[in-house]
């Protein structure tokens, strides 16, 4: 559609875009006049605002005499007129330094980011956290004390995860590398679950060759739990309440509780941040053009984040009203996966 619409229709809505984004209004033809800084009359862009409204980019709510945006409106702003900048240095120092804290887990790192972006949109942050219950390559037990041990678990992908485990008191390091030693032999190529029945039978009929305290080891180490649950993985969600900045009537309010059940639901959420597995980039979702958010009036800014293996295994987001900064949101997420991506290399 944006070829059928002259320089100075696309110039007009995309000020009206911008002005509604700015605040939530209708947007009169003395404010888009003001913002163009043009020889133009208010007559002429009223003219022009009639004709975005016939071709269904504009709507005039109720017997107001500014103009709204539809959903059509904002798609072809954010596909064909949006001028994406990059991130301020202060937001990507933020990312930087929220994402790469030192002795986060990868879950956690996966939190802040989902934190840090609600934060910095004032949107609803998400993030898809693959399921670690993937094949393994290594698995180490480093000594942190009476009673402690930390687990890291690295993936054939590259993926790597550390978690804390109780051991019981008189371990040393000979304990934990016997432990060590004895699941690399069986887990490498398998998954954990893959790999328990048979170390548990082992250990059940006494064929494991270790002594009790490494033995206890093994058993802490199998009973780590997977990062994610189901099988697309884990869905961290922070920031909903901002979602309900925007309300200012009872539909409003209903149509946002109902996307807070999708989201609590988690599966659709899941199959559509999975469909983004498929696609490079990016991707925006504007209002009815996915099905969660048909009723709610909120649009989605989600990009894949990649392992070491350049293999895609999550994505990251945001949700908001669709009267989103896009502009500014776009570069903040897709900076905040790559930044992932680099973690989990």
């Amino acid at each position: 559609m944006i070829v059928e619409l002259n320089r100075r229709s696309r110039e007009i809505l995309r000020h009206i875009v911008d002005a509604y984004v700015e605040t939530g209004e209708p947007v009169g033809s003395r404010t888009v006049s003001r913002r163009l800084g043009m020889s133009l009359s208010p007559a002429t862009i009223r003219n022009v605002m009639s004709d975005l409204e016939e071709l269904g980019l504009l709507v005039a709510p109720h017997t107001s005499a500014g103009r709204l945006p539809t959903e059509a409106g904002l798609r072809l702003f954010v596909h064909g007129l949006l001028e994406v900048g990059g991130v301020a240095e202060d937001e990507r120092d933020a990312i930087d330094a929220r994402c790469a804290a030192r002795g986060l887990t990868m879950q956690e790192v996966l939190e802040q980011a989902s934190s840090l972006l609600a934060g910095l949109s004032s949107c609803a942050g998400l993030v898809v956290a693959p399921k670690l219950d993937r094949p393994m390559r290594h698995i180490e037990f480093v000594h942190l004390g009476t009673g402690r041990a930390l687990v890291v678990l690295v993936t054939e992908d590259g993926l790597v995860e550390n978690r804390v485990v109780e051991v019981p008191p008189g371990i040393l390091p000979a304990h934990l590398t016997a432990a060590s030693n004895y699941l690399n032999a069986r887990l490498t190529g398998r998954t954990l679950d893959e790999a328990r029945a048979d170390v548990l039978r082992e250990i059940e009929e006494q064929r494991t060759a270790l002594d009790a305290l490494s033995t206890r080891v093994v058993e802490a180490g199998l009973a780590v739990p997977a990062m994610g649950e189901g099988a697309s993985g884990l869905l961290i969600v922070r920031g909903q309440r901002n979602l309900l900045e925007d309300v200012t009537a009872i539909s409003d309010l209903e149509r946002i509780r109902g996307l807070f059940e999708a989201l609590e639901a988690k599966d659709a959420m899941l199959r559509l941040l999975e469909a983004t597995k498929k696609a490079d980039g990016v991707q925006i979702y504007i209002g009815a053009e996915n099905t969660l958010f048909r009723h709610a009036g909120c649009s989605m800014i989600v990009a894949p984040y990649q392992n070491a293996k350049e293999q895609i295994v999550g994505a990251i987001g945001v949700i908001g009203p669709t009267r989103m900064n896009y502009a500014r949101i776009i570069p903040m997420v897709d900076y905040t996966a790559k930044v992932v991506g680099r973690l989990l290399g």
